[in-house]
């Protein structure tokens, strides 16, 4: 294969809603660009991108896929993202190795929710954008006026530079071409073809329709330049060869947003896109430079006045992206194969990763070894010498090297920064079926843990579960079945325990004697304590106030384990009883029958005695959570959060949206996932942390204790 140089690169993040016909269209462009024979269906898992067995099950993308087409000298990485909520951080992951986006619309729904949550991911990193309008041949995408609303729409929500560079041949034929805006020449298609346009001239229908968006395009273009604003006004538009570079440019510097218009199922319009990705999309070595954390030796002055030489220091430096530059590479994603094992795709950010090549994993501080270098089409790799700066590549079976890391000369230590990923929104209880599955079960969720970063594995130390969480109930379903399929791991799915505790709102004392006769020696002991609250977080806390020796000092231990034992036993509901102070302040004890175990049981039925007048409550765990959603939709957010026993605790601007922070009950934020997708039509976010423990209303505490078998002393 031919290895490119960084400005014959272009990477795209191809993003969008769900079932906008994104990795259809990557098909299409493959197959036109003689990639692939036959043009991939998503439905029969042909598409390249669509490789994973639980997404051509579910029909959806859930993790990033990378592709490349060769197309007239240059090569076009295409990075699938996926557009359902559940996995939309993957792609915000995308858009680090990318250089422009690919705003997938589609015709028949247009805006989405999706499209624009991709869309502030894609303006906050400033990443150029261009619009695909897909799917223009389905029978309800409108014609011309419903064309003119949907740039309308877009204009009105993503701004005035949202231009289109082609209109859609739309008649009774239904959508069988493009009119190209800057060539002004039309392009015809085959329905079902090899996807490549036949030049001709311009619909009569159109001709009227193309020169006023021509003329709009040529002036959105020469704005905010000066010498092609005197062009314009001189000459009355731009020649094509001017207006090319310049909407290079343009699109470059994030001041246009051109819109073009594709079918990727029926192969249409595909050839214009790719050559407008070679014309106008940012090169590899275009990008601006990243900014990156670097260690360097410095010297300075110490405190006591003498001379530091060759300590370290941190500071960010920007690193080109460039050959001359030394080596550094940026894992963006890992994949686990069956056969090939760890795989994990980078990004030369610069320099030249060559085969058989030594780098630093800086991340980890492990050395690692780039043998088998590849560029990756879907999952099936294709061994390459040297990739330049810019390009995208993988390699397989790294030690150490997981997604976010960063590799390079061991000589130049730098780190990028990884892209943030969002915390887990939803938590079950996980449990091996059979005692063989319980052996593999923590070995298969490492290595998913390994290539999606949001799946999180744990034990709950309150309750002792394993837990698993993820990003919501498919995400967590789809987890469940990679255990199944590929690591022949079978488990069961419950809901987490709620690790409530018992307290106690009064002051009692009781007094505890056990006596029992026995052949030989008998058992007595005898103890008197008193109970009082503690602030909540104190623990327990015990205190010994015998005088005189009315219990000898070998047995104050085993009142004390005695009381420690049967507070984690529970009183109400078999919850650990927790915050509160118990004073030893009397007892008796016989020379002969008194012993350890005696003291001990004498202070379990103290202590039971001490509860049942001491008002018992019970205390549920309450989260600090954050709720992001859009401003119109944060009166419903507030309201659900009251219905679930929730306080507000402020509300402010974030970006486009509002945060909501509010303390709620965990009890109440088990299914709050489900509920935020539903008020918001998935735009929300949240987090939660856990914050303190609340006492619980009374009607909760009798159906929690309802639902417990309460402790009874033969349980004891």
């Amino acid at each position: 294969m031919k290895v490119y140089a960084g400005s014959e690169i272009r990477n795209v993040a191809v993003v969008g809603h769900a079932h906008c016909g994104k990795t259809s269209l990557i098909a299409a462009m493959l197959h036109v660009a003689k990639m692939t024979p036959e043009l991939g269906r998503v439905e029969d898992g042909s598409a390249v991108t669509a490789y994973d067995e639980e997404e051509v099950a579910r029909q959806t993308t859930m993790s990033n896929a990378v592709a490349f087409a060769e197309w007239s000298g240059v090569k076009v990485n295409l990075i699938d993202t996926p557009g359902f909520h559940m996995f939309v951080h993957e792609a915000r992951a995308a858009m680090m190795p990318a250089e422009s986006a690919l705003v997938v619309v589609n015709a028949c729904s247009g805006i989405e929710t999706m499209t624009d949550r991709v869309w502030h991911y894609a303006m906050e990193v400033a990443l150029p954008r261009a619009i695909v309008v897909n799917q223009v041949d389905h029978p309800k995408a409108d014609s011309r006026m419903g064309r003119k609303q949907l740039v309308e729409a877009m204009q009105t929500k993503w701004g005035r530079q949202v231009v289109p560079v082609e209109l859609p041949i739309l008649d009774e034929k239904g959508f069988h071409g493009v009119v190209d805006l800057i060539t002004m020449q039309s392009y015809l298609y085959e329905s079902g073809g090899n996807g490549r346009g036949e030049p001709g001239s311009i619909p009569p229908s159109l001709e009227e329709d193309a020169r006023k968006a021509h003329e709009e395009l040529v002036e959105l273009v020469a704005e905010g330049k000066d010498e092609l604003m005197e062009e314009f006004f001189r000459v009355g538009t731009i020649p094509e060869e001017h207006l090319t570079n310049a909407l290079h440019e343009a699109m470059r510097e994030d001041r246009i947003f051109p819109v073009l218009y594709t079918s990727g199922l029926r192969n249409i319009g595909t050839d214009h896109l790719l050559d407008f990705l070679k014309q106008y999309a940012p090169a590899a070595v275009e990008r601006e430079p990243i900014a990156a954390r670097a260690t360097s030796l410095a010297s300075g002055i110490h405190e006591n006045g003498e001379m530091n030489h060759g300590f370290a220091q941190e500071e960010i430096v920007m690193r080109h992206i460039a050959d001359s530059e030394p080596l550094a590479l940026y894992v963006y994603k890992t994949m686990t194969d069956p056969f090939a094992g760890r795989i994990s795709f980078f990004k030369v950010v610069s320099g030249i990763a060559k085969n058989d090549t030594a780098v630093e994993n800086f991340t980890r501080h492990e050395m690692e070894r780039l043998l088998h270098l590849s560029v990756m089409q879907g999952r099936r790799p294709t061994e390459i010498q040297e990739l330049h700066a810019g390009d995208l590549g993988a390699v397989p079976k790294l030690r150490s090297t997981l997604s976010g890391d960063t590799l390079g000369d061991k000589a130049h230590e730098i780190f990028f920064e990884p892209v943030a990923t969002p915390e887990p929104i939803m938590t079950y209880a996980i449990e091996p079926k059979s005692r063989g599955d319980e052996d593999k079960l923590a070995p298969a969720l490492h290595k998913l843990m390994e290539e999606d970063l949001m799946v999180r594995f744990f034990r709950d130390p309150a309750t002792g579960e394993f837990l698993v969480a993820g990003a919501g109930q498919t995400h967590i379903e789809t987890i469940v079945s990679k255990l199944k399929k590929r690591y022949h791991t079978e488990v069961t799915l419950k809901a987490p325990k709620i690790p409530y505790r018992e307290t106690i709102r009064g002051h009692s004392e009781a007094q505890g004697r056990h006596k029992k006769q026995t052949g030989g020696h008998g058992q007595f002991g005898d103890c008197h304590i008193r109970i009082e609250p503690l602030p909540r977080g104190s623990g327990i806390v015990f205190v010994n106030s015998i005088f005189g020796g009315s219990i000898p000092r070998q047995f104050i231990p085993a009142v004390e384990k005695g009381i420690y034992e049967s507070a984690a036993r529970g009183f109400l509901a078999g919850y650990p009883v927790v915050d509160f102070r118990v004073t030893l302040f009397d007892g008796s004890y016989h020379d002969v029958d008194s012993s350890e175990m005696s003291f001990k049981l004498a202070a379990h039925l103290a202590f039971r005695k001490c509860m049942e007048q001491a008002k018992p409550a019970l205390l549920e765990p309450v989260v600090r959570a954050e709720i992001e959603g859009p401003d119109e939709f944060a009166g419903a957010l507030i309201a659900d959060l009251n219905g679930r026993r929730g306080r507000v605790q402020g509300m402010e601007s974030a970006g486009a949206g509002t945060l909501i922070r509010a303390e709620v009950p965990m009890s109440e934020m088990l299914n709050y996932g489900a509920a935020l997708t539903a008020i918001t039509q998935g735009r929300g976010s949240f987090r939660m942390d856990m914050d303190h423990y609340d006492i619980v209303p009374q009607q909760m505490t009798e159906k929690v204790v309802a639902n417990c078998r309460r402790p009874t002393d033969l349980d004891n």
